[in-house]
């Protein structure tokens, strides 16, 4: 079951827990970045119990560490883990985890907003019943038709609620008559997103055209660029292990005595170019440089390097050890 929610990618994520959580639900969250929080937060709000699962900044949690935790508590009924963690720089990996929740009765619950489309992702392969995405990084359309699938499982779970998700406009029991779920003719439930769906639609399409094994090992040689680029800067990378790196959002670590926003600020002012500072875990600590949709090219990332190693030749010091 896929439809696209009528608003941006926390819309989508909201309109999952609204369907999924019901009071006194226990809900494993993964947590090693702002994403972790933010679920945790809005589980809370929907009346649901969250089982913290933590980890600090950079780091991944492994199938060992979900299986230990669905052993301790059995109550468990969802495990929300985020696929590519934006503030942080990790990419989770996903093999075997989906069976592990189904072999504890628990639905598997992903978040792939910085993913959907740029790194390899199956959901019938990697067993996710419940995921929500945006339609502006990877797939590169305008904000605001963000994707959700549910899994025949997940509708299962809905069905079954003792009382009605506490939303309206989130309700995939009527977002489904109004996008067609079932053969019943379609209704009205709110005055949708024309513009967008025709713009998703668009980037859905480019995508197809492009082939999406060719996109996601496109995304992957742009980040190996960037990654080797900054590296040779002197720069270091603030995920470790290339493994657990996520291709579409490098984190890099900010030198001692260098002001984040001077470097970032003179690349917008004079070459245009948008580097962000640290999230969450990573606030004051890295930048967070995107290369994702349109973006993930080598040219962009040459540009990229030689706008950050300027900066940093005016405001860091001597940081880039070899030319570029």
């Amino acid at each position: 079951h896929v439809l696209a929610v009528s608003g941006t990618g926390h819309a989508a994520m909201e309109a999952a827990v609204a369907n999924f959580v019901e009071p006194g639900d226990v809900v494993l969250v993964g947590v090693n970045g702002i994403w972790g929080e933010r679920m945790s937060d809005l589980v809370e709000r929907y009346m649901g119990v969250v089982v913290r699962m933590e980890k600090e900044g950079g780091k991944v949690f492994s199938g060992e560490d979900v299986e230990r935790e669905l052993t301790k508590e059995p109550k468990i009924k969802l495990v929300f883990l985020t696929h590519g963690e934006s503030s942080t720089g990790t990419l989770q990996p996903l093999e075997g985890i989906g069976s592990i929740c189904k072999k504890h009765g628990a639905l598997f619950f992903l978040d792939t907003v910085c993913t959907l489309g740029c790194v390899p992702f199956n959901v019938d392969k990697h067993g996710v019943d419940i995921t929500y995405s945006g339609s502006q990084k990877c797939l590169g359309a305008p904000p605001g038709a963000s994707p959700l699938m549910v899994s025949s499982a997940a509708m299962d779970k809905l069905q079954s609620r003792k009382t009605k998700p506490f939303t309206y406009y989130f309700d995939i029991n009527l977002l489904g008559e109004y996008w067609g779920f079932k053969d019943n003719p379609r209704w009205y439930h709110h005055t949708g997103m024309v513009s967008n769906v025709y713009a998703l639609r668009e980037a859905l399409s480019i995508l197809q055209d492009e082939g999406l094994g060719e996109a996601w090992a496109r995304h992957r040689e742009a980040a190996e660029r960037l990654w080797d680029g900054l590296e040779r800067m002197g720069l270091e990378l603030f995920v470790e292990d290339v493994n657990e790196r996520l291709p579409t959002v490098t984190t890099v670590k900010v030198p001692e005595g260098v002001d984040w926003k001077d470097v970032a600020s003179h690349m917008m002012r004079k070459h245009k170019i948008e580097i962000s500072g640290g999230l969450g875990p990573t606030a004051g600590k890295v930048w967070r440089i995107g290369i994702m949709g349109y973006n993930a090219a080598p040219q962009t990332v040459n540009r990229l390097l030689h706008a950050l190693k300027e900066a940093l030749d005016l405001y860091g010091g001597s940081f880039a050890k070899k030319e570029l």
